[in-house]
This record gives structure tokens, sequence and C-alpha cells, in this order.
């Protein structure tokens, strides 16, 4: 009977341990994280007036500066200038115009003078005319050997714990979340599962143009030249619509660029929750906003705050960063 009763004493402890475990280990005990772990609560107890149903409980994230680094650029670009530093080991001759050679030679100054249409040169030059799996397999390769130029981690080692707490804290909660990035769809594809547990169908992002074509007998979707869909800004609550067809209740991101999406989440009737992460931390990562030419950050922290949207100070309120090593 002793026996017995310490098995249940056990398991029932076990039990509260488990119920009471803390949802966002690496958040400081900072009113960020009350606010967050408020609105939660308020929306899924059935006894509250801001109560959601399931069904309706919809997030949505941006993914560069929001849910993994994206200094000194994005992650997608210098997957392409390693794309094009291979193409042009294998044959010199690839390099016909400036922005190749630029990207062959890792100067991005250089590049970024050419403007988007060197960028797009380096983009159709690295990610057209490959079926879609081919890219991603290419893709998948370099996330397995890439480092960071400033860190040495893997790039899909530089999502941010915090993130990534908060992805799996809403799951449990019976919310869906999903990507919706200014990014390539089908790159960020590739890791979503493994990195956010987000599956691919739940990623929305900016797509290229493609075709449907059958090779050897083998239907194939190839990537071809052109953006099709460029999913920044007003792009985002556009697609969010057209993909998902409910307007979310929470929104999450780090730049002007997100604004639009917050804005239209946070302006939908019943209970919201808007999200800026604010790169305030210098030391563990990289400070940026207003004067940065990636993820600026303006119109989000001047009004943000007066439309009630919460501003994660990534200094104050996180007290890890990186997934890598957790």
């Amino acid at each position: 009977m002793k026996l017995l009763t310490t098995a249940i004493t056990t398991a029932l402890f076990a039990s509260a341990s488990f119920a009471f475990a803390d949802p966002l280990p690496s958040w400081s005990d900072t009113a960020a994280r009350e606010r967050i772990i408020s609105f939660v609560d308020s929306v899924t107890d059935t006894a509250s007036d801001d109560y959601v149903t399931p069904a309706d409980r919809i997030a949505v994230f941006d993914n560069d500066g929001t849910l993994w680094g994206e200094q000194p650029v994005y992650f997608q670009l210098i997957y392409a200038i390693d794309a094009v530093k291979a193409k042009a080991a294998e044959d010199p001759a690839f390099l016909t115009t400036d922005a190749l050679k630029a990207a062959a030679e890792g100067d991005i100054e250089a590049l970024a003078e050419g403007g988007m249409d060197a960028l797009l040169e380096v983009i159709n030059a690295t990610h057209s005319g490959l079926a879609v799996e081919d890219y991603q397999a290419s893709v998948s390769e370099w996330l397995d050997t890439a480092k960071h130029p400033t860190t040495g981690l893997g790039y899909d080692e530089m999502t941010y714990q915090p993130m990534v707490e908060l992805l799996s804290y809403l799951r449990d909660e019976d919310f869906k979340t999903y990507i919706v990035s200014g990014g390539g769809i089908h790159f960020m594809r590739v890791f979503a599962q493994r990195a956010y547990g987000i599956p691919t169908e739940q990623v929305i992002g900016t797509y290229t143009e493609t075709s449907y074509s059958v090779v050897d007998g083998t239907p194939v979707i190839t990537k071809e030249p052109g953006i099709a869909f460029v999913d920044d800004k007003e792009g985002k609550p556009i697609n969010i619509d057209r993909v998902i067809g409910k307007r979310p209740i929470i929104a999450g991101g780090n730049s002007d660029g997100d604004f639009p999406m917050i804005e239209w989440t946070t302006a939908g009737e019943g209970a919201r929750l808007g999200m800026i992460l604010h790169h305030t931390d210098a030391e563990r990562e990289v400070a940026y906003d207003c004067d940065s030419h990636i993820g600026r950050l303006c119109d989000g922290l001047e009004k943000g705050p007066d439309m009630g949207w919460l501003i994660i100070d990534m200094a104050k309120d996180w007290s890890a960063v990186y997934t890598a090593g957790r």
C-alpha cells in the first residue's frame, strides 16, 4: 500500500510540475512576458469575455529579424552569393555582369549600389531554371555547411530561442502559427518545420514565377526568372487574406515592412496582440532600428505604442537569444 501511495504521489507531483512548467523560459520576467501570457490566457479561457475559439486562433510572424537573424544582410542573399561563388568556381564565364562579379567577390556594398536590378540578377542567376526540389536540395545542403561570418554558427542555429518557445506555447494553446515573410517561400519551407515546428503549408512568402512541364516523363515545377509576388509591406495582409482567409489575432514582426500586417491584424474586433521586436542588444546580437539598411524600424517604434502594440526589447526582455547551445 505504501508503494502504491508513493507512486500516486510521484505521478501527481510530476503532473503538477508539467502543468506549471514555464512556457517561456528564455523570456525575462518583464512586462512583455506578462502581457503575452495574459493575452493568451484571456483568449483561451472559455469564461473570459475575450475568449476566441480555436478555429480563429491565428498567429502570424515575420521571419527575418523576427524568428532568426538578418544581419549583416538577409540570409537568403548570403545563400545566393555563395551559390554565385560556387557557379563561378565551376565556370568563370558565368560572371557576365557587374552584379554577378560583385557577388562572386562577396562585395555586398558594390552589390547594394546596383540597387534592386543587381539583386534580381543574382537571385535570377541562382534561383531560376531549377526544379523546386533541386533548388530546395541546394538550400538544405547550404544550411548543413554554411556558417555565419560573425557568429560562426550555422544559419539555422541562429533562430531566436524565445520566439521558438513562443511559437510552441501558442500551438500548445491551440493556435495555428504561420510565417508571413518577405523571404522566398521555397527557401523558408526547407527549414520551417525543423526550426520552428511550422509545416510548409503554413509558410507564406515572396515567390518567383514558376512553370509546369513534363521532363523525360516526370512532371516538374520549375522556378523561372522574375518575382511573381512580393510578400512585404502591404503585400503581407493581402497574402494573408489570400492564403489564410482570416484576420489573425496575433501578429509579430521587427521592421516597418511588417507594419501593415500588424496594423491590419490589430484593427480587427475583439482581443488582438501586435508585437514588434526591437533589436537593442549589441552585446549578444546587433542593435539597430531606424538607421539600418536591413530591418529598418521607424514607424513601428514611433506609432506602435500608441496603437497598443507590444514593443519587445531584446536586451531587457530576453534572457537568451539564439537557439544554438540551448
